[in-house]
C-alpha cells in the first residue's frame, strides 16, 4: 500500500531531493540534540517522505512515513548499512548486535538467537518474577517520581535475569554509566572534553568493560539460565561461540537495551493506564484472574494488558528512529542517494500519521484488537522494533518482562495522576519525562 504524502509532493527527479541545511554552521544540529527531529511530523509536512538535512556536521536523508521508513528496514537492494549507528554510539556499544551487518552479523545473531528461544524465556520468567516482586515490596503508597523507580526494578530485572545477581554497591555508577552512553550520542562536540557528553559516554563504556570482563570466566562455567553464562555456552550451526570480548560487547548493549527500553514502556504504560481507570480496570480484571506471578504459558491471557502495551509503544516509542549507512548508491522512493549517506528511518512518526492511525493522538488500544487490526494497514505500520534483518532480537523478552511487571503493579496498586496532568517528555536521548511522572499508588 502506498501513502502518497502530506504535501501533496510528486516525485521530484534523482537529483532534487527536497531538504534544507538549516541554520549556518551548526545546521539542525539543535533539534537534532533535543530529539525535535526523532519526534516530530515538520519534515515530512514540508518535504514529503524523503528529505535531506544537515546536523551534527553530517548530511541526512530522512525517511518519513511507512513507505520509505519500510524501504529502509527491508533493505532489498543490500544499500542500508546498520554501521550508520556507529557515528552516534560506536564507541558506547562497540560491535553491539544492532551495529553489526552482513556475514558477521547473520552469524552473531544465530548463536545469540539460542538465548531467546521460547524454552529459555520461559526459564527466565520464575526468577524474574521474584525480582519484580521484590523490588516492588519496597515501593510504598502515595505519590511516587514513577520513572527512576521502575527504572531501578528493571535494572534489577536485567542484571538478575542476565547477570544471575542484582549490581550491588556499584549499582548506581552502573545505572549512571548506562545513562550516559545512551546520551553521549546526541553529543554535539563528537572529543572527549570532561564532563561533556561524549566523554562521558566513554567513561561509562569503561566502567560498564571494568565490571563485566572480570566475570566472564564464572560464566563460561556458570549455569546458562543465566543469559550471560547463555552467551558464553551458545554455540551456531558450525559449533562457533562467542569470544570474551564479544560476550562483553553484547552483554553491554543488551543490559542498555534491555532496562532502558523496558522503563520506557512501564512508564508509558503506567501513565495512559492512569488517565485512562477503565483500562486499567480492565487489566486488572484479567491479573486478579491469575496467579500473583504470572506463568509462561499464562502470559496470552493478559489480552488487555498486550492491546495497552502495543498502543503505548505507538505513542511513545522507545526507539524513534533508526539509522543506517549506504554502502553503494542506492534509490529510495524515485531518490538517488549517493554512498556512504547517512539516513534516518523515522518510526516514531509512522506511528503518529492520520493516513496510517485515524485520531493518530488518541489512546485508543483496540486499534489492535482483532476486529480492528489497523496495525495491518501497512506491513511497516508498527515499528516499536524496527524490522527487516535487524528487527530487535530481544522483542519477546521485553514483552515478557513489561506483562509480567505491569501484571504485579496493578494486583498490589490503583494508579492515578493530579487531575489536568499531562507527561512532558525529553527526547534528548531516549524518551522519558522531565518530571520523573509523579504517579499516586493507592494501595488496594
Amino acid at each position: 500500500m502506498a501513502l502518497a504524502s502530506r504535501t501533496g509532493i510528486a516525485p521530484a527527479p534523482a537529483d532534487a531531493m527536497p531538504g534544507d541545511a538549516g541554520l549556518p554552521l551548526i545546521g539542525h544540529t539543535i533539534g537534532f540534540m533535543n530529539g525535535r527531529f526523532a519526534a516530530t511530523l515538520e519534515r515530512y509536512e514540508r518535504h514529503g517522505p524523503v528529505s535531506w538535512s544537515r546536523a551534527v556536521g553530517q548530511i541526512w536523508v530522512n525517511a518519513e512515513g511507512p513507505d520509505a521508513v519500510g524501504a529502509v528496514l527491508q533493505d532489498r537492494d543490500h544499500a542500508f548499512d546498520a554501521s550508520g549507528w556507529g557515528y552516534l554510539i560506536g564507541p558506547f556499544f562497540h560491535r553491539g548486535l544492532m551495529l553489526l551487518d552482513g556475514r558477521e552479523h547473520h552469524q552473531h545473531r544465530r548463536i545469540m538467537q539460542e538465548a531467546f528461544t521460547a524454552q529459555r524465556l520461559a526459564g527466565y520468567l520464575e526468577p524474574m518474577n521474584e525480582t519484580i516482586a521484590a523490588g516492588l515490596a519496597t515501593w510504598a503508597p502515595g505519590r511516587t517520581r514513577f520513572y527512576p523507580a521502575v527504572k531501578q526494578l528493571t535494572l534489577d530485572v536485567a542484571t538478575s535475569t542476565f547477570m544471575g545477581a542484582r549490581f550491588g554497591a556499584e549499582a548506581d555508577a552502573l545505572n549512571r554509566a548506562f545513562v550516559d552512553c545512551v546520551r553521549a550520542g546526541t553529543a554535539v562536540i563528537r572529543l572527549p572534553v570532561p564532563r561533556l557528553r561524549w566523554a562521558r559516554g566513554l567513561h561509562g563504556r569503561r566502567t560498564l568493560e571494568e565490571y563485566l570482563r572480570p566475570r566472564v570466566p564464572a560464566a563460561r562455567t556458570g549455569d546458562d539460565t543465566v543469559l550471560f553464562a547463555a552467551l558464553c555456552h551458545a554455540r551456531g550451526d558450525d559449533g562457533e561461540a562467542f569470544s570474551d570480548t564479544d560476550v562483553i560487547n553484547h552483554m553491554i548493549f543488551l543490559l542498555m537495551a534491555a532496562h532502558d527500553t523496558a522503563t520506557i514502556t512501564l512508564t508509558s504504560m503506567a501513565y495512559y493506564l492512569a488517565r485512562h481507570p477503565e483500562w486499567q480496570d480492565r487489566c486488572r480484571a484479567e491479573s486478579l484472574a491469575l496467579g500473583e506471578a504470572v506463568a509462561y504459558d499464562e502470559l496470552d491471557r493478559l489480552v488487555s494488558l498486550d492491546l495497552v502495551m502495543k498502543e503505548s509503544l505507538r505513542l511513545i516509542s522507545p526507539v524513534p528512529g533508526v539509522v543506517r549507512r549506504t554502502n553503494h548508491e542506492t534509490e529510495l522512493l524515485g531518490y538517488r542517494i549517493p554512498a556512504g549517506r547517512f539516513v534516518a528511518a523515522h518510526l516514531w512518526g509512522v506511528h503518529h500519521m492520520d493516513e496510517v492511525w485515524p485520531e493518530c493522538r488518541r489512546f485508543d488500544p483496540e486499534r489492535f484488537a482483532e476486529h480492528r487490526r489497523e496495525d495491518k494497514v501497512h506491513r511497516y505500520a508498527f515499528v516499536p522494533f524496527g524490522g527487516g534483518i535487524h528487527k530487535c532480537i530481544g522483542m519477546h523478552f521485553g514483552g515478557m518482562e513489561v506483562k509480567a511487571a505491569m501484571h504485579q503493579l496493578l494486583r498490589k496498586y490503583v494508579l492515578s495522576l493530579p487531575a489536568g496532568y499531562r507527561m512532558p517528555i525529553d527526547w534528548s536521548s531516549l524518551p522519558r519525562p522531565r518530571d520523573g511522572l509523579p504517579i499516586h499508588l493507592h494501595a488496594r
